[in-house]
């Protein structure tokens, strides 16, 4: 069993949970979670990260503090999104070990000792990779396979693929990812930069155990686009590549016409070759300044440095 914390007492390991509107998963997950965490023996805190629940969120686990020592938590001025409450969290951990864990249940809390077991063999990093989603929909695990295959071909820092934010990291791993400066944050990208030694721990994904995901076929696809425009360059140097391309293509099509004409004469060139043309060239000219200007947005946020997060209020206790 784990041993009673202290307030003067460093924890052992540090669960961070970021939620939002999760008020109705509060109770079966801490009754899967605190099982869990006592059965490795070790002292442990719970730091909850409230990103501005509109629901009743924050109210139970302010009640929840009073049943559950070393429960820790944090609410955010408003809500700034998952990878904001996310590192937040990761900053508010006081634990030699840190444990991201979503509370909807899908990434079982019983995997918390094999990670610990793991780490105490000298792993800095130990990552839970899903080796079966068939409690996602079709079009959900298609678009992540999607996802992982074109990150990864283009980006310079692979991730692991099927691996969430459910992993452990060591003391130095939490203190490495607290260095980074960066606002518009894609912390997949972020743990897999950051490197040390890493382990594979595989597991079967669970049915959600209530409530619906926060993430939309929308906020999924911006999230992607995230991801890979905060680790690669490559779109933008496509746009070079596809520029000459059009540009050979363009020149090649001019020495052919002007040998034409000299041989034939002259002719009347079509109207709906002309618009097609101009079109097509349009639409590659405007999906260009896209790309270019996605990365110029990049820019634009973090140049105002603004923080990643504001914190409302810290309830450490139940006092």
């Amino acid at each position: 069993m784990s041993r009673p914390l202290r307030p003067d007492m460093r924890p052992k390991l540090s669960v961070v949970c970021p939620m939002y509107n999760e008020s109705a998963v509060l109770s079966p997950f801490f009754a899967r979670l605190l099982p869990a965490l006592e059965s490795t023996g070790e002292t442990f805190e719970i730091v909850c990260v409230n990103d501005g629940s509109q629901d009743d969120t924050l109210g139970k686990l302010r009640a929840f503090q009073e049943k559950i020592p070393g429960l820790r938590v944090i609410d955010l001025s408003r809500n700034f999104g998952k990878e904001a409450a996310l590192t937040c969290g990761i900053d508010q951990a006081r634990g030699e070990a840190a444990i991201p864990i979503d509370s909807d249940l899908q990434d079982p809390p019983e995997l918390i000792a094999e990670m610990v077991h793991l780490w105490k063999k000298g792993f800095d990093m130990v990552l839970a990779q899903r080796v079966d989603r068939s409690t996602d929909h079709f079009f959900k695990r298609k678009t992540a396979e999607w996802f992982y295959r074109l990150h990864n071909m283009v980006s310079d820092v692979p991730i692991a693929v099927n691996v969430g934010d459910f992993r452990l990291m060591d003391r130095r791993v939490v203190e490495a990812l607290k260095c980074l400066p960066e606002r518009r944050r894609f912390m997949k990208g972020l743990f897999a930069w950051v490197g040390f030694r890493q382990a594979i721990l595989p597991y079967v994904r669970e049915v959600r155990e209530a409530g619906e995901s926060k993430f939309s076929g929308w906020r999924l696809w911006n999230f992607a686009l995230e991801g890979i425009t905060s680790f690669s360059t490559v779109p933008l140097r496509i746009w070079t590549y596809l520029g000459s391309l059009i540009a050979l293509i363009a020149f090649v099509f001019g020495v052919f016409l002007i040998g034409r004409t000299l041989v034939f004469g002259r002719d009347l060139p079509g109207y709906a070759s002309l618009m097609t043309t101009v079109l097509f060239l349009g639409g590659i000219q405007l999906i260009g300044l896209g790309v270019i200007g996605e990365y110029i947005g990049r820019l634009y946020g973090e140049a105002k440095a603004r923080p990643i997060y504001i914190i409302r209020e810290r309830y450490d206790d139940a006092a």
